[in-house]
């Protein structure tokens, strides 16, 4: 294949492009931003959950606190009721008497008990409450957090996207002015080894980074400059310049 020596150092620049647009791609890849944004919504979506537990817990707490309120003014009502027999003296016969005092210490006793039950219940609810306004108060930090990093991305990404846009118009100009068959052979290199040329530099190819033998390197010698050549072990086009060692 034949091109001249100035189309040949073009393919210096071509490659040049390509290894910028390659490095550009893969600092948008691994942004930071992308994995604490990756982070920061596990961590919101594990909050969600975590007080949506806490908010069925809560309600469930305050239908068995209302069930045990209930209770507490259904025996209020009754120690009422048969405190208005005594204090009415309605009650003459000794032993309904003592039957109705001892019922009446009874429903004093269970009172306290569900007294007590419904005190376990309040104090369980605020703790639950406490702990979901701090789940809250954490997701909403996180919220905050996620539209920071968010921007921050979002103004790396512009940032990378216009170098690319000028990397690719770079690349889209060398790679008209370029005969279509050594194009071809570039990107067709390109597309197996990442590097389609290289430059032979103090006996020595760029892309492999290994030192050619005599052998090869008198056969570069004895090419025409319009002669496109290629490294024997990684197949390369080897670009020739003043450095080359010839």
């Amino acid at each position: 294949m034949k091109a001249s020596p100035q189309t040949q150092l073009r393919l210096l620049e071509l490659a040049d492009s390509d290894a910028e647009l390659g490095r550009l791609s893969h600092r948008r890849e691994s942004l930071p931003e992308t994995a604490e944004l990756a982070r920061l919504d596990k961590r919101a979506a594990e909050l969600k959950d975590a007080i949506v537990v806490a908010e069925t817990a809560l309600a469930d707490l305050a239908t068995e606190q209302s069930r045990a309120e209930r209770d507490v003014d259904q025996v209020r009502t009754r120690i009422d009721k048969d405190r208005a027999r005594l204090d009415a003296g309605r009650v003459s016969a000794a032993r309904e008497l003592a039957s109705l005092q001892s019922e009446i210490e009874s429903l004093h006793k269970r009172q306290a008990d569900l007294e007590e039950v419904v005190l376990e219940l309040m104090e369980r609810r605020e703790a639950l409450e406490s702990k979901r306004d701090e789940l809250t108060t954490e997701r909403e930090a996180v919220g905050s957090e996620q539209a920071a990093v968010t921007e921050r991305r979002d103004a790396a990404v512009r940032e990378i996207d216009d170098a690319a846009g000028a990397a690719g118009a770079k690349r889209s100009g060398v790679a008209a002015e370029m005969p279509a068959d050594l194009l071809t052979l570039y990107d067709k290199i390109r597309a197996t080894s990442g590097v389609g040329a290289a430059m032979l530099r103090r006996g020595q190819c760029e892309g492999c980074h290994l030192s050619l033998n005599t052998v090869d390197l008198n056969a570069i010698r004895g090419a025409a400059p319009d002669e496109v050549v290629r490294c024997e072990e990684c197949r390369r086009i080897l670009v020739r310049t003043a450095e080359s060692g010839l």
